[in-house]
């Protein structure tokens, strides 16, 4: 059974073909070649036009079928990764109201925090596990208050995910893990959250029908079937956002279990069966995307850090002259750890939940004019971007959560030596890494949506590790003092 994974990402997006029987990718390809702009009409706003996402979801499957690699009428189900905490809305003819205010934009911080307040900090964590800061729901609030009229003709909201479904399947339908991340659900009464719509005053059915995550979304409408050149019917069977998504697809199901990956934003994603949270909401707790299969809790804490591959891209735009990442981090291997003084902080991409919903910005510090190159800037950022992991990764700890190893797709960040050895080095923990991406575990969260896997493990029964990056214990001390120097950097500007 042929299977096709759709992955929304912000700089762009991916299609795989992977065949069911032997989990092998069969054939991907991406859109577009050069990565999608974020639109910021103001300071801290970020937003995407969703139509520009669904023009792209039909190149990358168009220029994965040109591969003739398999007949896309053999494909058989359809899964779908997103970038997490973005709002769509519709009116009632399915067209785009305003364009997404998307996981980064930071407009929204004080309305969140005001509902915090207003809810309870107690009850909110309790319930949401999360406050409900600058989340999906706080968003939609921010519309109501700013843009009325626009507020007044939403038919459906909708996260990134729902919105490509939809034009998909002309079905509007989302999932309690979906509905968590934009913190609408209560976790007592596994249920949309009362508190939430009372406060901002939103109506029920503004919200999509709610479907299990591993379920039968809708079938593909015969004139897209015909524009993608797939049969009719194909069923959507499985949506989650891209962090859930990337634990999917590096197995990491059950508690103990870590995730990371490192493209536009970093994240760390932990596995528990334990309804927790994190007193600050620094790191936030969300449905994993086998929440209550089985009755079982499983929930995904996630640390996230916004500023990481988008730093890394800032860096060869501005200061590397537009060369290639490989020949970027060659170049900042041959730079000594410490980056000969040179010290980044990542935090230029908005309010970053680790640090309590701030709006730091990035630093530079240490510049030296007659020392530093283009190197040290490279290697400067690639360590800010493993030591800001680290900081989250020691509040994770603080709420009972370390890893003994954590899994990570061979790809974006972890293409570098320089990031992946930091990051191992600074935290003292190994990184298995894997051929995997967002695309390809959407496929086979798409074959466990359709019952071809009879259990969710069964999808990675063919998984295999290629590689595994330890720590070097005799450096373990001048990362520490590294590390310490950077962290007194950040905690100047907090």
């Amino acid at each position: 059974m042929l299977l096709l994974g759709l992955d929304l990402g912000t700089s762009s997006i991916k299609a795989s073909v992977v065949d069911g029987s032997t989990g092998k990718l069969v054939a991907s390809a991406q859109y577009p070649d050069i990565e999608n702009t974020i639109s910021s009409p103001q300071i801290g706003w970020a937003e995407q036009d969703p139509e520009i996402w669904w023009h792209c979801i039909q190149k990358a499957v168009l220029r994965c079928n040109a591969t003739k690699k398999y007949n896309p009428k053999d494909i058989e189900a359809i899964g779908i990764a997103y970038q997490m905490h973005g709002l769509v809305m519709v009116d009632r003819n399915l067209s785009v109201l305003r364009p997404s205010i998307i996981w980064c934009d930071s407009r929204a911080v004080e309305i969140g925090n005001t509902a915090f307040e207003a809810i309870g900090a107690e009850r909110s964590l309790s319930r949401l596990l999360n406050s409900p800061g600058n989340f999906t729901a706080s968003k939609l609030a921010w519309v109501k208050e700013n843009e009325p009229r626009i507020y007044g003709s939403i038919y459906k909201i909708m996260l990134p995910g729902d919105f490509i479904s939809m034009k998909l399947t002309g079905e509007i339908t989302t999932s309690n893990s979906a509905l968590s991340e934009g913190i609408f659900w209560d976790f007592q009464t596994n249920s949309v959250s009362e508190d939430v719509m009372k406060h901002f005053g939103f109506p029920l059915n503004i919200l999509p029908e709610i479907r299990p995550v591993f379920s039968n979304h809708g079938g593909l409408i015969s004139s897209i079937a015909d524009l993608l050149g797939l049969k009719a019917g194909i069923p959507i069977t499985y949506k989650a956002g891209d962090q859930p998504n990337n634990a999917l697809s590096l197995n990491v199901l059950e508690p103990g279990e870590f995730a990371a990956t490192a493209g536009t934003s970093g994240v760390i994603y932990s596995v528990s069966d334990k309804v927790s949270y994190d007193p600050k909401s620094r790191v936030n707790t969300f449905a994993h995307v086998n929440h209550q299969m089985n009755n079982e809790n499983r929930l995904g804490t996630l640390l996230c850090i916004n500023g990481t591959g988008i730093l890394n891209r800032w860096v060869r735009d501005n200061i590397a002259g537009g060369m290639n990442y490989k020949t970027m981090n060659e170049l900042a291997s041959k730079i000594s750890e410490g980056s000969n003084g040179l010290k980044i902080l990542p935090f230029g991409n908005g309010a970053e939940r680790v640090l309590e919903n701030k709006t730091v910005s990035s630093t530079f510090q240490g510049i030296n004019f007659n020392v530093h190159t283009n190197a040290h800037i490279i290697r400067a950022a690639q360590e800010g971007i493993a030591f800001s992991l680290k900081y989250g990764m020691d509040i994770m700890a603080d709420n009972g959560t370390s890893p003994s190893v954590i899994r990570a797709g061979k790809s974006n960040m972890f293409l570098s030596d320089v990031f992946s050895q930091t990051l191992v080095n600074v935290t003292g923990v190994s990184v298995e890494l894997y051929d995997t991406d967002g695309a390809k575990g959407a496929a086979l969260g798409a074959g466990i949506g359709n019952h071809f896997f009879g259990k969710p493990k069964e999808a990675f029964r063919d998984m295999e590790k290629i590689g595994l990056i330890e720590p070097d214990a005799s450096k373990s001390n001048t990362y520490d003092e590294i590390y310490g120097e950077w962290k007194a950097c950040l905690e100047k500007k907090l």
